[in-house]
């Protein structure tokens, strides 16, 4: 009896285990359409830059006209309609964007552009409206654009990026990563910001890199020096090399001052010392 008893506990040990490893294995299992989205990075890389799109008002615009010279471009893939994650990247932008010091439209491009073919102008104009109404910048109207396209030059744009996306037929809603990229003047992709959310920090020395160091004040470019992107953290982190070095042109500077002051201090009191003597 006491063996048919440990038997059975023995079986049940096995059967609640095995559930528990079947259970765990089907959570971690990504469902298909997961494996197919993504984001693979081309630094370096030149968006094509005679793709044309339609803008909010409903011309036909070439990308590479609305690139300005000596102005770096945040591009935005999105879809206006989307009910969640492209809603919150764009409000993520569009807060980011108030807190930067420069300016779109002055400093810098951004293209918001919709992955889905069957979105057009009047769409686009509606989000253009909503998001510059309060944006006080004045003009983010020129620097902001938001576009459409069809599905070929679509399907070129994101291949260009890497940016890997998924029509959902049981959602209807097409599956992507949270991501924006920056551009050069010349169209050549110099870096990849991902998440909800952005820091100013980090879109600001992003910018800064893409421009190649060709738009903000000399502090900016002093705290610019101090900072890389590290992929791994994906943000910027200190440089503590370039630290050192600014702390020790820092350090020869003031030491300069002390003893230009110091020098002009000895040199007044010698000739005060002169001047006594030469009237005695």
């Amino acid at each position: 009896m006491k063996n048919a008893l440990r038997i059975a506990a023995w079986i049940s040990v096995f059967f609640i285990f095995s559930t528990i490893s079947v259970s765990a294995q089907l959570n971690q299992a990504k469902p298909q359409i997961l494996e197919e989205i993504g984001v693979d990075e081309k630094l370096g890389d030149t968006i094509p830059l005679d793709l044309k799109f339609a803008n909010s008002e409903g011309d036909s615009v070439r990308l590479g006209d609305l690139i300005e010279e000596g102005k770096p471009v945040l591009l935005n893939p999105l879809y206006y309609e989307c009910p969640t994650l492209c809603i919150l990247v764009l409000d993520a932008v569009y807060k980011v964007v108030e807190q930067l010091a420069w300016s779109p439209g002055d400093d810098y491009t951004i293209i918001s552009f919709s992955i889905d073919p069957e979105e057009g102008p009047e769409v686009a104009t509606q989000n253009k409206a909503s998001y510059l109404r309060s944006l006080d910048r004045p003009r983010a109207d020129e620097g902001w654009h938001f576009l459409t396209g069809n599905e070929e030059e679509i399907k070129q744009l994101t291949d260009a990026i890497g940016f890997r996306y998924k029509y959902d037929e049981q959602t209807g809603e097409y599956v992507h990563l949270a991501s924006i990229m920056m551009l050069s003047p010349e169209g050549v992709i110099t870096r990849y910001l991902y998440g909800a959310t952005f820091k100013e920090f980090d879109l600001r020395n992003a910018l800064y890199e893409a421009a190649e160091g060709n738009i903000g004040s000399a502090m900016d470019k002093v705290i610019m020096y101090c900072f890389t992107y590290d992929p791994s953290s994906q943000s910027y982190v200190p440089v503590a090399m370039n630290i050192m070095k600014l702390g020790g042109l820092a350090t020869v500077i003031i030491l300069g001052i002390f003893l230009g002051i110091f020098w002009r201090r000895e040199r007044r009191s010698t000739q005060s010392s002169k001047s006594i003597t030469e009237n005695e």
